[in-house]
């Protein structure tokens, strides 16, 4: 199994340029620990996302590591211009020396689709002629493209990606059509949610994914040629109380962030599509917050695997209020005791 990072970069109570900077050394420090990718989110308008614009940040990450992957998981493509997205992919794709990885989406927030002018029963369809479009754009030095939603005729395309055709695509789903859909377009796949929530989805992919035959760029570095993931944060301590003191606050800060607009609009629900406690104990009880000493973390980790059938984990080890140094020490724990262990899953 690979290690991936996640993060939502969201908004604490320390300086902005402060938490950029942090968050930056943290991610040269999951490079040099052997993390696989670094992920992150794209949101708008909450505190839940203070890097709306991935690719902004993501050019820095690009240029401060060397070997660590990173890209979106993912970009919301109904916001985009396909052209100018498909652009800044081969921006990213070159400034990494190839190490981009794509996550698409239509973007699970109607709040956030609607500030930005888009109907969120209607995004799946926009995201799907999007995508199409984007791929487009990028296999061709001239492309032209007539869809429902896009259009684009004789295009010149003088910027093109290191990796070709292009890099590979990612999906994160919270449902089975997501799922299905990924799979039969051979993407990498990570799923989110409770255990028992996750389950079907990632059957889902797999199905998909098999009916398809494989990848559509096959990764020699994961079983099977593509990531089969999940999410899941995760604190490292030297003891399981340690651990726990630290990731409860942390976690529910998290919670309160990721409730923010549908707190704002009064809604009761949040149209985010995945169930989740709403408590640190509730978290780590449906298994989508793992807090406590290597061993005890090794223990959860290798069960969620055998009862998903992921070769892929995606840590979110830090979140909400946690300190830089609580952080670090959680991924130099995870680095040293866990990553050996879960390597053989």
């Amino acid at each position: 199994m690979k290690v991936g990072l996640f993060d939502h970069i969201e908004r604490s109570d320390r300086a902005l340029a402060d938490q950029f900077d942090e968050r930056l050394a943290f991610a040269a420090a999951a490079e040099q620990a052997g993390f696989y990718c670094l992920h992150v989110a794209e949101h708008h308008c909450t505190p839940l996302n203070m890097v709306p614009a991935p690719s902004v940040y993501l050019a820095a990450v690009a240029r401060l590591t060397k070997r660590i992957h990173f890209g979106p998981l993912v970009y919301l493509l109904p916001l985009y211009s396909p052209l100018r997205l498909a652009e800044e992919i081969c921006m990213l794709d070159q400034l990494g020396r190839g190490r981009l990885e794509v996550g698409v989406g239509r973007g699970v927030s109607p709040f956030e689709l609607r500030y930005n002018k888009i109907e969120h029963d209607k995004s799946r369809d926009i995201f799907i002629d999007a995508f199409d479009c984007v791929v487009e754009a990028l296999t061709h030095e001239t492309f032209s493209y007539a869809g429902k939603h896009f259009s684009y005729a004789d295009t010149p395309m003088p910027l093109r990606p290191y990796q070709q055709p292009h890099p590979a695509f990612w999906y994160g789903s919270s449902n089975t059509t997501g799922a299905t859909w990924s799979g039969d377009h051979g993407m990498n796949f990570v799923a989110n949610g409770p255990t028992g929530f996750a389950k079907p989805n990632i059957d889902a992919f797999i199905a998909a994914f098999a009916k398809r035959g494989g990848a559509a760029q096959p990764k020699p570095e994961f079983p099977g040629g593509a990531a089969i993931g999940i999410l899941r944060h995760i604190v490292v301590a030297p003891s399981n109380a340690d651990a726990q003191r630290i990731a409860k606050p942390a976690f529910e800060y998290h919670l309160a962030s990721l409730n923010w607009l549908r707190s704002r609009h009064g809604s009761a629900a949040s149209g985010l599509n995945v169930p989740r406690g709403q408590t640190f104990e509730a978290g780590s009880a449906e298994g989508t917050v793992i807090a406590g000493a290597p061993q005890a973390v090794i223990d959860t980790i290798a069960a969620q695997s055998e009862a998903l059938g992921i070769n892929y984990l995606v840590t979110y080890p830090y979140f909400g209020t946690m300190t830089n140094a609580d952080a670090r020490r959680s991924l130099d724990l995870f680095a040293e005791k866990v990553m050996p262990a879960i390597a053989k899953l």
